[in-house]
């Protein structure tokens, strides 16, 4: 299968250095908020990789629930998942945002702990019950025999219209970043690309070569 074509061209918009706030969290929500102003397709999904015990990483998809008055960017999961699993044995994760109308991609890496027991239960309540029940129900990341039965399962238990509260195992991270990095696509692949990385408790702001 050859992928060596098209080549699409870039170069819808530029980062002008001088112009780039001191803070990477304001420039964060500075783009987020424009892709969600143009509509990007889903532009809270961002790729979380995680690293176990081996050393091996691993990535998945999964959702920005919250950037918090501190910076910490927040998500949910089942604690018992892989991720979750690795998240406890090793905190330093890397959170990748693509954002493909706008030519636009943000990496994020950074330390990962649980939010309160009260923020996880109060997000917990607002998702909508087939949600709830699903997260109540499924054992994530865990081999199954039957997909039709966990299925049943699910309907059955939504039928029954009970209020359902936060299993124990589920909830939410924060992670707290440390390395921000704001790549531009670019006309003839000179791609832009600005890094902060946090040290002697300042953001240090950087243009790296392509």
């Amino acid at each position: 299968m050859d992928l060596t074509d098209p080549r699409p061209e870039f170069g819808k918009y530029t980062m002008e250095e001088n112009n780039l706030p001191d803070n990477p969290l304001v420039f964060f929500k500075n783009w987020f908020k424009q892709a969600e102003k143009e509509q990007v397709s889903l532009p809270n999904a961002m790729v979380l990789s995680t690293v176990g015990e081996q050393g091996k990483p691993s990535s998945r998809v999964v959702l920005l629930k919250e950037i918090q008055p501190n910076g910490n960017l927040v998500f949910y999961t089942n604690y018992q998942s892989r991720k979750g699993d690795e998240i406890g044995k090793n905190r330093f994760v890397a959170l990748n945002f693509f954002w493909h109308e706008q030519e636009r991609q943000v990496r994020i890496e950074g330390m990962a702990e649980k939010t309160s027991v009260e923020d996880s239960d109060r997000y917990f309540r607002s998702r909508p019950m087939e949600s709830r029940i699903s997260a109540l129900l499924s054992p994530q990341s865990r081999v199954i025999t039957d997909f039709y039965e966990l299925k049943r399962d699910i309907l059955e238990l939504l039928k029954e219209k009970k209020d359902i509260q936060r299993p124990w195992n589920w909830g939410g991270y924060m992670v707290t970043p440390e390395y921000f990095e704001f790549w531009q696509g670019g006309k003839n692949r000179l791609h832009d690309r600005i890094r902060y990385v946090f040290q002697n408790g300042k953001w240090d702001k950087a243009r790296l070569a392509p």
